[in-house]
């Protein structure tokens, strides 16, 4: 008889969707992440508007009516009635400092650990120096995916009981779409709001795109990961600036349609304003093959490394002037993409799945 293998329970936020059409960027990793070797999973998350991704044990639940306090506490009060009944090896929750927290005083004999895919300073539990030190004695572990918000967590934190490691996100490379020809083509894709600097992507169009014959520019997203995501006042003067600018919006698209995008546009273009803690979208222009434009803040850098060029989001000639490098210069594009496909390896989802498998059995061991 195989040995059972460790049950690991993978805690979304309460409001993540986890199925096609409306999933965005943590209920992607936790799919790709489901099946790391050696261990089993399931995933407990709140109730979904539609079917979940197949092949994955699923448990839906709503914030508890009975609880007090927030909807994180209230939502941890019914996943711990869950966890009780399946008892795993090992908790791991996801972008909520509060709900690991609750579940750690809930499941004393369950180890806790917190992913953190956002700046801890701006999360309920962790917004402060104290509050962190905290979160770092009470809880198993504290993953994050980059070296810059692994510094936002130990900000003022002069003694952690433990230190937060550092695990990068991951991307399934063999669901990549087949190489194919590349279009003259500039993508932005991405939420349309304003962190992410939409407006300067399309400032740097219109500058660049009079001086590169034959190029079009495009963006896909919109407010939210959903197909009903609202027709926001920043989206429509987005869309106005866009129409003037000779730049097509697409709205929002699911996944596999962004990536396909990606293998046919010969540059992508991310341009946040806002410190990305990690940079996914960037990550997938590199796997895609694209040559890529970015952003020197936050976790983009530990992405991209010397596979990209940087431009201020703050600087749109800045920007343009980059458009326009790699637009006249086809080998310089070549030569971006081929080593953004290089970089790409080592954020493979075998390879980043290997290391959790480490840290996993380093905090049951």
């Amino acid at each position: 008889m195989l040995p059972t293998l460790p049950l690991v329970a993978v805690v979304l936020p309460p409001r993540e969707g986890f199925g096609p059409g409306r999933t965005g960027a943590i209920g992607l990793l936790v799919r790709r992440l489901v099946q790391t070797p050696g261990f089993g999973s399931i995933v407990i998350g709140g109730k979904q508007n539609g079917p979940t991704f197949p092949g994955i044990d699923f448990h839906p639940v709503t914030p508890s009516l009975w609880s007090l306090g927030s909807t994180n506490l209230r939502y941890a009060a019914a996943v711990a009635e869950v966890l009780k009944k399946l008892n795993p090896a090992l908790i791991e929750v996801h972008n909520r400092p509060e709900i690991a927290l609750a579940l750690a005083a809930r499941l004393p004999s369950i180890p806790v650990v917190a992913f953190l895919h956002n700046d801890p300073q701006e999360m309920r539990e962790a917004a402060t120096p104290a509050e962190r030190t905290d979160m770092l004695r009470r809880l198993a572990g504290v993953i994050v995916p980059s070296s810059y918000l692994r510094q936002r967590v130990l900000d003022g934190v002069t003694a952690p009981a433990r230190e937060p490691v550092v695990l990068p996100n991951c991307l399934d490379l063999t669901e990549l779409p087949p190489p194919r020809r590349r279009e003259r083509l500039i993508l932005f894709a991405g939420r349309v709001v304003r962190d992410k600097a939409p407006d300067t992507f399309i400032s740097a169009c219109a500058a660049a795109l009079p001086h590169l014959s034959g190029w079009a520019a495009e963006i896909i997203g919109a407010d939210r990961f959903s197909f009903d995501s609202p027709d926001t006042a920043f989206v429509q003067m987005i869309r106005a600036a866009a129409e003037g600018a000779n730049v097509r919006m697409l709205g929002y698209r699911d996944h596999p349609e962004v990536l396909a995008a990606m293998a046919r546009a010969a540059i992508v273009v991310v341009p946040s304003r806002w410190p990305e803690p990690f940079g996914l979208v960037a990550l997938e222009a590199l796997a895609s093959g694209a040559a890529l434009i970015c952003s020197p803040r936050g976790g983009l850098p530990e992405v991209a490394g010397n596979a990209a060029l940087y431009a201020d989001p703050e600087e749109p000639a800045e920007m343009a002037a980059a458009i326009r490098t790699l637009g006249r210069d086809e080998p310089r594009r070549a030569a971006l993409a081929e080593a953004g496909r290089q970089r790409a390896q080592q954020f493979d989802v075998p390879v980043i799945a290997a290391q959790l498998a480490a840290l996993r059995r380093n905090i049951l061991g």
